[in-house]
């Protein structure tokens, strides 16, 4: 038979974990038609001699779901060899929503996800209501990548609840009518629901996100909307202190488990020097639930930010910044900035490690006031001491000196190369955290699959290429129940990322773009060594570039 493409002469790397081995792959009407010795011809052929040949790899922590709106292509994870990704992580999202709660929707996303609302304002189409309808209008766009969604809370309760959704928790009545709404979502191909517990989610008018007023009989609902289909997953953000996991948190995560029966992947297992121990006892705390089916999420990347003071997210897991998000023009930042009162509390905020204690590793990026370039590149404990004065203080008059216009770079935590083994070596864990389409303007980890190979696997040589393509691909694609995804096997989806073993990567410092809606500022990362992204049969990347295919599906659970 004639094939519509055939990849000769690649290392197949499956997915599974099995050894690599040398092979032809043929590729007709969109699925893996042989795996072996190929002779027959085909309307194109690749020569991958020299290249892996993978299942694509399925990225299953992104917030793309305001802009696959406006990008099909779903940049930049379809430069890394990603062929699907899973949005609605985190309790927050675009839908449900009726047409007067639109500014909220997109205020949580500004506050939550970093997200400039003139970009949200310009770029979301709107073309829905319910949750079903979002899905379907994402499938009408015909994208390039496979999109795959989890029902986020807290538009759901809003949905249901109103402005009281962010006061307080449901009534049973109102709790009867979000699980079904939420049962409705999965019934039409959502991959489970999401929340959070994250002091920093904090939403319209810097409230907290509405999924964190849910009381234990809300969560014991919904989380019952999966035992009753036998299916479906729940992601939680869930540790106050990033890696730190506490006895209350592992009884949410019990709870959860246990009404559900089934998988919750709870975030962030970052490793921090400054609680060198929290991350193994994390897990030697959450071994139980674990042992339920507990994944504790975490990046192959050292977390490394970029922080714009028009939209401080780095800063809002401190108490006294609270303030700050709840009127975050800049006149009202510039009052709060300049107040004692705020700065003292700051000061007390920071003896309490939440998201940062080193202002040693927070360095002053880029200035506009001509009169302060010489602080680009120092380090506030740097400017601190040339200046005599407590690094708030510091911090707090360049901020104010500059306008606000400071840009900054945050390095915290993914720092230690030996607890990084740890953590990569775990089979407990899933790498994920890449946050794709958020946080736009601090940082693009959406990188992390490319960052993994070349880093972890070719460089470090932490983990076997075998392994490193397994926890990109059939790993993630289990846990969410996207059975035909995550393997290189005949019969299946021809979704295949063919890379160069010697040459694929990724740095973990982005580019900057303005290409949003509007021309806003993004920070992406660039891939190395990607030659070709097949999806659904389709070429979607080719040397270096993105093609015009739009293959892509919406995958149903």
């Amino acid at each position: 038979m004639s094939y519509d493409l055939v990849i000769k002469n690649g290392t197949v790397v499956d997915g599974t974990g099995a050894a690599r081995y040398q092979a032809d792959v043929a590729i007709v009407d969109g699925k893996v038609a042989e795996i072996g010795k190929v002779t027959e011809g085909a309307k194109r052929t690749i020569d991958a001699h020299g290249l892996v040949v993978a299942p694509g790899f399925v990225d299953p922590h992104t917030h793309y779901d305001a802009q696959i709106c406006w990008d099909g292509a779903v940049t930049p994870s379809s430069w890394h060899g990603v062929t699907s990704v899973v949005m609605g992580n985190c309790g927050v999202g675009i839908a449900p929503c009726k047409p007067e709660t639109r500014e909220i929707a997109m205020k949580d996303l500004v506050n939550v996800e970093g997200i400039p609302f003139d970009v949200l304002n310009k770029g979301i189409t709107w073309d829905w209501e319910t949750f079903p309808e979002f899905m379907d209008a994402a499938a009408a766009r015909k994208p390039s990548l496979n999109l795959a969604f989890i029902a986020p809370l807290t538009p759901f309760r809003h949905y249901v609840m109103g402005e009281a959704s962010m006061d307080r928790a449901a009534t049973p009545e109102e709790t009867h009518e979000i699980a079904r709404l939420i049962g409705e979502a999965m019934d039409a191909g959502a991959l489970g629901f999401s929340s959070t517990t994250l002091n920093q989610h904090m939403g319209f008018e810097g409230k907290p996100l509405a999924c964190r007023n849910a009381s234990r009989e809300e969560m014991k609902a919904y989380a019952n909307q999966l035992k009753k289909r036998g299916r479906g997953t729940i992601e939680i953000a869930l540790t106050r202190q990033v890696g730190v996991l506490e006895e209350d948190q592992c009884e949410l995560l019990d709870f959860l488990l246990t009404e559900s029966s089934r998988p919750v992947t709870f975030i962030a297992l970052f490793d921090r020097d400054d609680i060198p121990e929290a991350v193994r006892d994390t897990l030697r705390r959450a071994a139980p639930q674990i042992a339920k089916g507990a994944r504790p999420q975490t990046s192959p990347l050292p977390l490394t930010r970029e922080c714009n003071m028009d939209n401080p997210f780095a800063f809002a897991a401190f108490p006294a910044w609270k303030r700050v998000f709840a009127d975050t023009s800049k006149e009202a930042q510039k009052k709060v900035y300049a107040d004692p009162a705020f700065r003292a509390q700051f000061k007390a905020d920071l003896k309490n490690p939440t998201g940062f204690s080193d202002w040693r590793r927070v360095v002053v990026h880029d200035v506009r006031n001509p009169a302060l370039k010489h602080l680009e590149r120092k380090s506030i404990a740097q400017i601190a001491q040339e200046q005599g004065k407590d690094s708030v203080d510091a911090f707090l008059d360049t901020v104010l000196a500059d306008d606000l216009d400071t840009e900054l770079t945050i390095s915290s935590w993914n720092t230690r190369e030996d607890r990084m083994r740890e953590l990569l070596n775990n089979p407990a864990i899933l790498m994920a955290l890449g946050d794709g389409g958020a946080h736009v303007d601090m940082l693009c980890d959406a990188g992390y699959p490319t960052y993994l190979l070349g880093t972890w696997v070719r460089e470090k040589q932490a983990i076997t290429l075998e392994e490193g393509v397994r926890k990109l691909t059939s790993d993630p694609a289990d846990l969410f129940g996207l059975k035909d995804r995550g393997r290189l096997r005949k019969g299946a989806p021809a979704d295949v990322a063919i890379f160069d073993p010697a040459a694929i990567g990724s740095s973990n410092h982005g580019e900057r773009r303005h290409d949003l809606p509007g021309g806003a500022k993004r920070i992406v990362m660039p891939s190395r060594g990607v030659e070709y992204t097949v999806v659904n049969g389709a070429l979607t990347w080719e040397q270096g570039r993105l093609t015009d295919a739009k293959a892509g599906k919406v995958l149903r659970g």
